[in-house]
């Protein structure tokens, strides 16, 4: 899984988990995955993002939640 894509610099983003030193949160990215726009939707609301970016995001999230446990409620 390749983050090489993902930069955390404190003088971008107040230090959050950004795209190739952007001012575009892995977060951000995420969250508009999660209220289901599509990659192509993505990319064309952010021309200087690529592909390849949107899967750093995810294997970033991915190994983030490994790392940690969450408090999730059971349905």
């Amino acid at each position: 899984m390749p983050i090489d894509r993902i930069t955390l610099d404190t003088a971008v983003m107040s230090g959050k988990p950004c795209i190739r030193g952007m001012r575009v949160t892995v977060a951000n990215i995420l969250r508009q995955l999660a209220h289901g726009r599509t990659r192509q939707q993505i990319l064309a609301s952010y021309p200087y993002l690529e592909d390849a970016d949107i899967d750093a995001c995810l294997s970033y999230a991915a190994l983030r939640v490994d790392d940690e446990e969450l408090a999730l409620t059971s349905s």
